[in-house]
């Protein structure tokens, strides 16, 4: 499963926010560049964020002279953060929740930049999509459940605890397709069908 810092570009251009966005404009068609990371006043404060979409919708619209506004007259600050070891498809999730295309990615101090053209140039979604690998924890997961319960009994505690790691990764399945989660219980209704004559099988029926 691939993170945020796995497909993150590592050099990230700053600039102050004193600064004008004329020369946020330059810099940008210098690095050829979408978007650029305010820098901090002071180790206490926030990282900001200034995109192209700020500079044409906030200035240029509006007939604007570029070298009159300062950087933190349109930036966003404080801007939302990726943390490092988030999932990429979790990063996905928080563009699309949040309608951002990028976003810095911090862990204390400022490890890089991720955005949406990462994600679909840098990721492996297509070839190894989430849905799949959680299709895969989710099998195992079961085949555990059975085994300890085939070795422990269907009522005792390990039992248990293993239909409910069962239950959490389907869960957490569930929620990254954003469709109801199938229960664990159905699962085991599953197993049972296919071996009615296992011990926790009887118990389970005959509760």
């Amino acid at each position: 499963m691939m993170k945020a810092e796995d497909i993150m570009t590592k050099e990230v251009v700053t600039i102050r926010g004193s600064a004008t966005v004329a020369i946020a404009v330059q810099l940008m068609k210098d690095k050829k560049l979408r978007a650029l990371v305010v820098e901090r006043a002071h180790e206490n404060d926030a990282y900001g964020i200034i995109t192209e979409t700020d500079i044409v919708y906030k200035v240029t619209a509006y007939g604007k002279d570029p070298k009159q506004i300062r950087v933190h007259e349109i930036m966003t600050k404080p801007c939302i953060v990726v943390d490092p070891k988030l999932s990429v498809e979790h990063v996905a999730r928080l563009f699309a929740n949040t309608s951002i295309r990028r976003a810095p990615v911090m862990h204390g101090d400022l490890l890089g930049i991720i955005s949406i053209t990462d994600i679909l140039t840098k990721s492996d979604f297509v070839e190894s999509p989430l849905v799949h690998v959680f299709e895969q924890k989710i099998y195992k997961a079961i085949e555990e459940a059975r085994g300890v319960c085939a070795i422990h009994g269907a009522v005792s505690h390990e039992c248990a605890a293993a239909w409910d790691e069962v239950e959490e990764v389907q869960a957490q399945a569930a929620h990254q397709k954003a469709e109801p989660m199938v229960s664990a219980k159905a699962s085991f209704e599953e197993y049972c069908t296919a071996n009615p004559d296992s011990p926790e099988c009887r118990i389970y029926f005959e509760d």
